[in-house]
């Protein structure tokens, strides 16, 4: 069958591509999901059961490569159902700070000011709702009191603008329902626009072209689906470049190694893996650590380990529970009740790859995030006084009552030296992988799309996800990802108009 526009991956920025071009009439719209439709799946739209769905039928569950400084151990969590990650995650809900988008701009990226993307952002939150996840947790209001004795300030999070503070998150919910990209724009599904046509369980296996390079179709396990006017890839970080180098589009010399025809060389494609490593300190708790939470990670906590920065470089989630899935194997004790700090490298810097280790579409791809690998050793660095800090805050009176020991890293582990093997041991990542694709100016040799999201050297394909991200965003990226299938949208209409 023949569309006008076909959107592969039904994720956070998919759904809002898919729908925007329907509702503006700008053709005849098909989106492609290789998960199931999250309608009436109350284990996915209840956030509440949101860690049930990690390693679960609806999880790729993807492994990593062994690392040579962090945690091979890992699994990197992605979704696979109507809304990607946005039906799957903790629903956090940040915009990305100024300071992110004024490094994109300094890298020639034109059109991504501050001034630019805000309006897009607003257009994401006319549809999807959010909700401040005060859910009144003493352990929570306990961890904010003792961050402000330590000296960050207690105020709501102020959008676009991380300096140091704590305070309860934002969630996109309505209640206890999750508020994804999916239930925000499309639900109920049969009242989508006539224009558009949602197929769910399909997985894309190819993309398909002319003699010039311009992409004309999709190859699907349904069956070979044509586009008239573009098609737009939203399958995320991991599975972005991996369709596009079965596609014959990558690092030549990678492609070669495959026996995949190179049909456009960009050693970019799956290159510049970018994520935020995550550390984690935690405690048992003296007294039982109410059940009163929206998701239990509802509190963060934005600090310095360098002051001269303008914004932030680490945050704490704060998990009412205990955060013990690399601790315990690590050798470190637990406790039934517990509370945990969980940093994170905001701005990290280590970057990783993502490659084929098959031809088959629905084998998954190699991924090496290659944690603490930066040449500076910044994003250690950042971790290690992280845990400092929190130790910090822990000590501070409004804490006291709360802690009986610490268990993990725990009193025994004092050093930088120690420290720093303890993370190597038992860091998690927070899901946030990025960059394969990325946005840069057309003097990057790493560029794969350009300003307007359009892949280097082919005609009619677009990317809208995270793998686009020239840096990682500062916070939580899903409203990031969620704007940018907005403005993918935006750049089509006008381009088409």
């Amino acid at each position: 069958m023949k569309y006008d526009f076909i959107v592969v991956g039904g994720g956070s920025a998919g759904v809002i591509t898919a729908y925007r071009l329907a509702e503006q009439k700008a053709g005849n719209v098909l989106l492609i999901e290789a998960g199931i439709s999250d309608e009436k799946r109350e284990d996915v739209l209840q956030l509440d059961q949101w860690q049930s769905l990690l390693e679960g039928e609806l999880d790729y569950d993807f492994t990593i490569e062994k690392q040579e400084n962090g945690n091979s151990n890992m699994r990197h969590s992605r979704a696979k159902v109507m809304g990607g990650c946005s039906s799957h995650n903790s629903a956090i809900a940040f915009q990305a700070p100024d300071y992110d988008f004024e490094v994109w701009t300094e890298m020639g990226l034109e059109g991504w000011t501050p001034a630019d993307v805000r309006p897009f952002y607003t257009k994401v939150f006319e549809k999807v709702n959010l909700e401040l996840s005060d859910s009144g947790n003493a352990c929570g209001k306990a961890m904010i009191d003792a961050s402000e004795e330590y000296g960050i300030p207690k105020k709501d999070f102020v959008q676009g603008e991380y300096k140091e503070s704590a305070g309860w998150f934002s969630l996109n919910k309505k209640g206890n329902t999750r508020h994804s990209s999916s239930v925000a724009y499309l639900h109920p599904y049969d009242q989508v626009p006539e224009n558009l046509t949602v197929l769910t369980e399909t997985f894309a296996y190819r993309l398909l072209f002319d003699s010039d390079k311009n992409v004309t179709g999709v190859e699907t396990s349904k069956g070979v689906f044509e586009a008239a006017k573009e098609v737009i890839l939203s399958g995320g970080a991991f599975q972005t470049p991996q369709l596009l180098m079965l596609s014959g589009i990558g690092a030549a010399e990678h492609l070669q190694e495959m026996n995949i025809p190179v049909l456009e060389n960009l050693p970019g494609v799956g290159s510049h893996l970018l994520d935020h490593p995550e550390g984690v300190i935690m405690w048992e708790s003296a007294k039982p650590v109410p059940a009163e939470t929206a998701q239990k990670y509802e509190i963060g906590i934005f600090s310095k380990t360098d002051l001269s920065l303008p914004i932030a470089d680490v945050m704490f989630h704060l998990g009412t529970e205990a955060f013990d899935m690399h601790t315990v194997p690590a050798g470190f004790p637990t406790a039934e009740e517990a509370f945990s700090l969980t940093p994170n490298v905001m701005q990290a810097k280590s970057e990783g790859t993502v490659r084929l280790q098959s031809t088959d579409p629905e084998t998954a791809p190699l991924i090496d995030p290659k944690y603490f690998s930066d040449p500076e050793g910044y994003d250690i660095k950042v971790m290690v006084e992280s845990i400092k800090i929190a130790r910090k805050i822990a000590e501070q009176p409004a804490l006291k009552p709360w802690i009986k020991r610490e268990l993990a890293p725990g009193s025994a582990i004092q050093s930088d030296e120690q420290i720093e093997e303890y993370i190597y041991k038992t860091h998690n990542t927070v899901y946030h992988p990025a960059g394969t694709c990325k946005m840069a100016s057309d003097d990057d040799v790493n560029q794969v799309v350009n300003n307007r999201l359009q892949v280097k050297g082919i005609g009619k394909l677009r990317i809208a996800d995270a793998s686009v991200f020239p840096t990682i965003t500062s916070v939580n990226p899903n409203m990031t990802v969620m704007m940018i299938g907005e403005r993918c949208a935006d750049f089509i209409i006008q381009d088409h108009s």
